[in-house]
C-alpha cells in the first residue's frame, strides 16, 4: 500500500499538532524552571554578598579582640598582679594591726576610768 501526497500531508500535520501540543507543557515547563534557576542565582548572590559583610565584619571583630587581648596582656594584668603584690602584705599589716587597735581600746578604756577617779579623788581634795 502506498501513501499519496494527501495523506503524508495529513500524517504531517497530525504529528505537527500532537508535537505542539505535547511540548507545550513542556516548554512552560522549561520555561518556569528558567525563571526558578534565575530567582536562585539571584537568591545565592545576595546570599554571597551577606557572606562577604560577614566575612568583613567577623576580620573586624578578630581585629578587636586582638586589640583586647594585647591590652589585658600588657596593661590590665601588670596592674591587677601589682594589686594582688601589694594587698596580701596591707591585709596582714591590717590584720595584724587590728588586734593591737582592740588592745589599745581596752587600754584607754582603762586610763578614762583611772582619769575618772583620780578627777573625783581631786575634786574631794580640793
Amino acid at each position: 500500500m502506498a501513501l499519496t501526497n494527501e495523506d503524508l500531508l495529513a500524517i504531517s500535520q497530525l504529528l505537527d499538532t500532537t508535537l505542539k501540543t505535547e511540548l507545550r507543557p513542556i516548554k512552560e515547563d522549561v520555561q518556569s524552571i528558567k525563571g526558578d534557576v534565575q530567582t536562585l542565582q539571584e537568591d545565592v548572590q545576595s546570599i554571597k554578598g551577606d557572606v562577604q559583610s560577614l566575612q568583613g565584619e567577623v576580620q573586624s571583630i578578630k581585629r578587636e579582640q586582638t586589640r583586647l587581648n594585647l591590652i589585658i596582656e600588657n596593661k590590665i594584668s601588670p596592674d591587677i598582679q601589682l594589686l594582688a603584690e601589694n594587698y596580701v602584705p596591707a591585709a596582714k599589716r591590717y590584720e595584724k594591726a587590728t588586734t593591737q587597735i582592740e588592745a589599745m581600746q581596752a587600754d584607754i578604756e582603762i586610763i578614762k576610768k583611772v582619769v575618772a577617779e583620780h578627777s573625783e579623788k581631786l575634786q574631794k581634795i580640793s
